[in-house]
């Protein structure tokens, strides 16, 4: 047992107003605590008499909150953000591996929306906010495909359509508890190269109350939905829980509900890639130039401004059974469920630069980029500005169920058998609603007003200096005709059912306190299924699908506030008005076809050749057998306490996938009729299920040197493994021959990619004072790869499976030609790997001993600084450039000050990364750079009662941006702004 001095309990009982005297063996883990009853005026702590207790951790019991009368057993309880603290300490300190914890009360009192919110909190760990909201969690520099995550020790699937979880969809008011595993252990299911994040739901038995009940009511308000035409001002926060215990404490059940309906507000610009390339200044030989065109400067397709609004409405619950029928088995089911549905608009406009064909005056560069000049339309070239009306649609759900039995065998043989199915299903549809600028709206024969100039200045990490000659078009309805409507849905199921038996066996030894052995096996399947619709032209006035004349009930005019009031107004359209006018019937119908066209077969009669559909649909199968053995240390050396673990977890992996090969319509080949949702048939493809069969073993060592009663040193090594991102497993297989008989062929993904794979090493020092903690960390990974797309030349195309022939017959001559390998491109484990390191300080203080009204007073932070030699190449900037790995900031911070005082408490918590790469919002499959934020949210609180509450908070209080560029700060990515959201609620206990 670990002693240490009265530390934490001593200072959150003095952060209450209350003193209490204890023994220097009483702290943490004390194993008797005795008091006299002491009269408190403050409902934050309650202290009685206990006697005898000897809980396992007396201040980790975080259940202990109520006497119980009939047996005469009294409890300290500590309420409150100091209590969290108290808890989180614990958790962390008496843990065998190095991790982060964060415990209920945390979870419960902190503004936090979601789990990402609460996650962001703890050293090393940062978010990437989606629509101003935390949604993704990077760990120790690593993006979300390298985080982990389980519910109740159970793997979870995501709506993401990769394995990056989205934490967003999980109510921080459901989940009892969250730990963050930075060095793993055997007996942890792999997946984590950054870690693993495990959240944990209520288990009922383990409430010292027979019944508990809680209640949350929130509005809420955002500040910038007034700068948004048609966006909601108000938004609530609904929650209540029950716990409860019946039969004589052998049943317990628990259940929950957590709605949120929140407004989506932003305002935002983005910036096009660097996607085409012309000879802007006319300078012949310019060496910085593309290669294939050494003369050439880089050009932007353009950008957008647009508004956004919408609702979020995330509806989660939860349940758990558990029943206890003798002393040694206890059996218990839950249940976890999340819909997540976002119905939101996009409006504005979008300026197409025009490519190549543009005609380029008074140019800007950074390097050999334009980011300045005016662009003119000319015969050849795109050159427009699209007024946007968009609808998107978002429908996502989470299911986690599971069935646990654990049987205390013998004293020392315990038995653990679950059964779980995690399963996450996405439907988001994309409407998008192109209007443009006509030379008159009211012709009987409306023209395309070709007579388009943009000019435009790039001003890095601000807003652009814009103009129009076109720009009192933009809100005329006399001017502005709808031209084009298109949706494209876009649908991803992943599901994964797991079975696993876990055994502990206790040994009466001096260096191996227990043994652990187990197995798991998964099954997973995930599909994603594209399909699209569209009509008309965005880039001109259709003949055969004419564009709709817009009246004045359809339209409103929306001029730009704040920042943006610069820009022209434009017309915002009501997309119900307009396509009940456009399409009368229902249905749009086309009035030319191409019919029957490079293997395409139409019945529809679309004018649109759209088979990339099909390419994108797919399934991938992942079959998991996995097994370890895992030795727990309780020893002394050299007068030395160590405890910890060492072991190794076995890991066969089956993975296949779905894939098309085009064989161009050839039966001989396996081509079949392929038919996507709306009819079209595509004949060029054999469908084929490819996969490899691969085993992993990953050793591991934990070890924890209790140096002093108030320090111990930790570390850790082990070899980890993350699977590659899912979607990346299946795709589209594309192998030609050419007239000569040589095979090529290209592939977008790979369902052959093998796990990224790291070799990790943890060292950390935590020392534990009067009044708080101090933890300092170190670590190191060497990764071996990451994925790249590489051309493979003589690949062997038969030998990998694919339907080619052995021979061609020449057109001329009539004679066999036969094949040879050529090049294959394809997505690969090649990219350089490399190391990623790190050191990581956290520090808490309670000034317990600050005069009476002060000493309530405390503060918590934590900084991390990371770095890694891994870095990859970018061009969406046009110009070559490096960028770092995606999700790492150098440096990031978080940060609480707190006070309370009789039943007031407040704090100011802020959290700071410094640049860092992710994926640019709204824009799929662009990784960009992202400015360093820092964002503060506020809370006050009062409680009324025992059971009354009341809270304000703000979350974004300095309403700060997110603002990304491509390689140079002056090539701006995006600029958004999401405004401050203000809560005022109530909580009531009983």
């Amino acid at each position: 047992m670990f002693n240490c001095k009265p530390s934490v309990l001593s200072l959150a009982l003095a952060a209450a107003g209350v003193s209490i005297m204890l023994t220097p063996n009483d702290a943490f883990a004390a194993d008797e605590i005795k008091t006299e009853t002491v009269q408190s005026s403050t409902a934050d702590v309650e202290v009685s008499a206990t006697e005898n207790t000897q809980p396992t951790n007396a201040l980790a019991s975080n259940e202990a909150d109520d006497t119980e009368a009939e047996t005469g057993i009294e409890r300290i309880s500590v309420k409150g953000y100091s209590r969290s603290l108290i808890d989180s300490l614990n958790s962390k300190r008496y843990g065998d591996t190095v991790s982060e914890q964060l415990s209920a009360d945390d979870l419960g009192a902190l503004p936090d929306v979601s789990m990402a919110d609460a996650l962001t909190r703890l050293p090393g760990i940062s978010a990437v906010r989606t629509g101003g909201q935390a949604a993704e969690i990077n760990i120790r520099g690593m993006s979300g495909g390298f985080v982990f995550s389980t519910l109740n020790g159970r793997e979870q699937v995501s709506t993401s359509g990769s394995r990056s979880i989205e934490f967003d969809q999980y109510p921080s008011e459901l989940i009892s508890s969250a730990a963050v595993y930075k060095s793993p252990k055997a007996s942890l299911i792999e997946g984590g190269v950054a870690g693993t994040v495990e959240l944990t739901t209520v288990s009922p038995l383990s409430k010292d109350k027979q019944h508990n009940f809680t209640a949350n009511v929130r509005g809420m308000y955002n500040d910038r939905a007034d700068e948004v035409y048609g966006a909601e001002d108000f938004g609530s926060r609904l929650s209540f829980s029950y716990q409860g215990k019946f039969l004589e404490d052998t049943l317990g059940v628990a259940v929950g509900y957590a709605r949120l309906e929140q407004p989506s507000v932003a305002t935002q610009f983005i910036g096009l890639a660097y996607n085409d390339s012309k000879d802007v200044d006319g300078i012949e030989g310019d060496t910085n130039g593309p290669e294939d065109n050494p003369a050439n400067e880089y050009i932007s397709e353009g950008f957008e401004v647009q508004h956004l609004g919408g609702v979020e409405i995330r509806n989660g619950y939860m349940a758990a059974i558990e029943w206890a029928p003798v002393d040694n088995f206890v059996l218990k089911a839950d249940a976890f469920m999340s819909r997540f549905d976002s119905e939101s608009f996009a409006r504005g406009f979008r300026t197409k630069f025009g490519g190549r064909d543009a005609s380029v005056s008074n140019p800007t560069y950074d390097g050999n980029s334009v980011i300045g000049g005016t662009f003119n339309r000319t015969s050849k070239s795109y050159t427009r500005v699209e007024i946007v009306n968009d609808d998107n649609q978002d429908f996502d759900e989470v299911d986690s169920f599971g069935i646990n039995g654990d049987w205390q065998v013998t004293d020392r043989l315990n038995v653990n058998v679950d059964v779980s199915l995690s399963a996450a299903k996405s439907d988001f549809r994309n409407g998008l609603l192109w209007s443009n600028v006509a030379v008159d709206a009211n012709a009987d024969a409306p023209i395309f007003d070709e007579n388009v100039s943009v000019s435009y200045l790039l001003n890095g990490l601000d807003l652009p200096d814009v103009g129009f000659n076109q720009a009192d078009a933009f809100s005329d309805i006399d001017r502005v005709m709808v031209s084009k409507y298109g949706i494209y849905p876009f649908e991803n199921e992943d599901e994964v059912k797991a079975y696993r038996v876990d055994f502990t066996y206790e040994l009466d030894n001096d260096f191996i306190a227990s043994v652990e052995f187990g197995a798991r096996y998964s099954d997973r399947t995930y599909s994603n299924d594209r399909s699209v619709f569209e009509y008309g032209n965005d880039g001109a006035f259709s003949k055969s699908e004419p564009p709709l004349k817009l009246t004045d009930d359809m339209t409103t005019v929306v001029d730009w506030d704040g920042d943006f009031s610069y820009f022209p107004s434009y017309l915002a359209i009501d997309l119900d008005k307009a396509l009940n006018a456009w399409f009368p019937d229902g249905t749009p119908q086309p009035v030319q076809t191409w019919g029957n066209a490079g293997g395409v077969i139409d019945p529809q009669g679309y004018t649109t050749n759209y088979s990339w559909s099909v390419l994108q649909s797919g399934e991938v199968y992942e079959e998991v057998l996995s097994g370890y053995v895992m030795a727990n240390i309780d020893t002394e050396i050299g007068g030395l306490p160590i405890t910890g673990n060492f072991g190794v977890r076995v890991v066969n992996t089956d993975q296949s996938a779905t894939m098309l090969q085009n064989v161009e319509g050839d039966p001989t080949l396996g081509a079949q009729n392929i038919t996507d949702e709306i009819g079209i048939i595509n004949q060029n493809y054999a469908p084929t299920v490819q996969g490899v069969d691969y085993t992993d073993y990953l050793p591991s060592i934990n070890l924890n040197f209790k140096v002093t009663d108030d320090s111990q040193v930790r570390f850790a090594a082990a070899k980890v493994m993350s699977r590659p991102p899912i979607n990346r497993l299946a795709g589209d297989i594309s192998a030609s021959v050419s007239d000569d008989g040589e095979i090529n062929g290209s592939s977008t993904n790979n369902p052959f990619l093998m796990p990224f794979y790291a070799d990790q090493y943890d060292l950390s020092y935590e020392y534990y004072f009067d009044e708080g903690a101090v933890v300092a960390a170190v670590f190191y990974k060497n990764i071996d790869s990451f994925i790249d797309t590489i051309a493979i030349d003589n690949f062997d195309f038969k030998g990998n499976g694919f339907n080619v022939p052995d021979y061609i017959i020449d057109e001329d001559s009539g004679e066999q030609i036969e094949t040879t390998n050529g090049t294959y491109t394809t997505a690969v484990n090649n990219a350089e790997g490399g190391y990623i390191r790190g050191l990581e300080l956290a520090y808490t203080q309670v000034f317990a001993s600050l005069p009476a009204g002060w000493s309530g007073l405390g503060f918590n932070a934590s900084y991390s600084y990371t770095e890694s030699e891994v870095q990859s190449i970018t061009n969406l900037g046009g110009d070559t450039a490096t960028q770092d790995l995606p999700g790492l900031s150098n440096n990031v911070v978080s940060a609480t000050l707190f006070y309370s005082y009789e039943g007031f408490e407040t704090r100011l918590s802020g959290r700071y990364r410094d640049d860092f790469v992710s994926e640019q919002v709204a824009i799929n499959e662009q990784v960009v750079n992202f400015d360093g934020e820092t964002v503060l949210d506020y809370q006050a609180s009062y409680q009324v009662t025992d059971g009354l509450g009341v809270l304000f908070q703000v979350n974004n209080l300095t309403d700060e941006p997110t603002k990304s560029y491509f390689g140079t700060e002056n090539k701006t990515g995006t600029i958004q702004y999401f405004g401050r959201e203000f809560y005022l609620g109530f909580t009531y206990a009983m």
